[in-house]
């Protein structure tokens, strides 16, 4: 059986957010065992499994990446849309756009210390949309 769910997020500020339990209450009663796939439907903001217990650690992604992809760079092309733009497709890009979580038990099956991530790369990115698709 497959079902498959529109989420959408409320606007989050720039930086890296863990969204699980807002995904796991679009999702309702999952099948004892199966497999979610989460695609965000977006260039600039990309989705992530890691960390949910010390936040420092999203502050870190926020401070790293900006250093390795950072804003108004001469070389840029795509400027129309402000500086935060560009960076932000990149981002996405190596970040990515999808996730797969083994579901076992009826419950998504993470890591003691994983949750998902929205990586917001925009100053002001707005809602974000996602389809869950579960497979039993």
């Amino acid at each position: 059986m497959i079902q498959q769910y529109p989420i959408s997020l409320p606007a989050f500020s720039r930086g890296y957010h863990i969204i699980t339990p807002l995904v796991a209450e679009k999702l309702g009663n999952l099948p004892e065992v199966g497999l979610l796939h989460l695609f965000i439907k977006h260039t600039s903001a990309a989705i992530t499994i890691n960390e949910n217990a010390d936040p420092s650690v999203r502050v870190d992604f926020e401070n790293i990446f900006n250093r390795i992809v950072p804003e108004n760079e001469p070389y840029y092309t795509h400027t129309c849309e402000g500086s935060d733009d560009m960076p932000a497709h990149i981002k996405a890009a190596m970040i990515g756009n999808d996730l797969q979580i083994p579901i076992t038990n009826y419950r998504l099956n993470l890591g003691t210390w994983q949750g998902i991530y929205l990586c917001e790369f925009r100053n002001y990115g707005g809602s974000r949309k996602l389809v869950a698709t579960v497979y039993s």
